[in-house]
């Protein structure tokens, strides 16, 4: 496992940015596969976006296609999530989450929560109209 903790999130106004950071404690970063995933009040936990461990594999759900993107960079253990034209509807505790032994496969079987084994304390994103 490792150990993962979220920054950048505030209060946006609708049609801003942010960009989310997660950094990463732990040998096992590099290899590992990582997701972000989201929680809005009174609702499930999303999917919002995965990653390989190379980085040149993506996947992002529907609703935050071409306005959030996934990327890391394994010399710092660090992923992000840029965040563009934001909606109020992307209010939510955002989560990052490993996968340290990942299985080989495609990328789907990631946007499901249960497929990850470490978790942060999530960041705190809230968009204003």
């Amino acid at each position: 496992q490792v150990q993962l903790v979220e920054s950048g999130g505030g209060l946006v106004q609708a049609g801003d940015s942010l960009k989310l950071s997660c950094a990463a404690s732990g040998r096992t970063f590099s290899s590992a596969v990582m997701g972000w995933f989201r929680q809005a009040p009174g609702k499930e936990r999303e999917f919002v976006a995965v990653i390989n461990w190379s980085g040149d594999n993506t996947a992002h759900a529907d609703s935050v296609k071409g306005r959030f993107t996934i990327s890391r960079d394994n010399a710092k253990n660090a992923v992000y999530m840029q965040a563009n034209s934001l909606r109020t509807e992307d209010t939510a505790v955002y989560y990052c989450a490993a996968r340290t032994t990942p299985l080989r496969g495609s990328l789907e079987y990631y946007t499901a929560a249960h497929a990850y084994d470490s978790w942060g304390q999530g960041t705190k994103v809230t968009v204003s109209s």
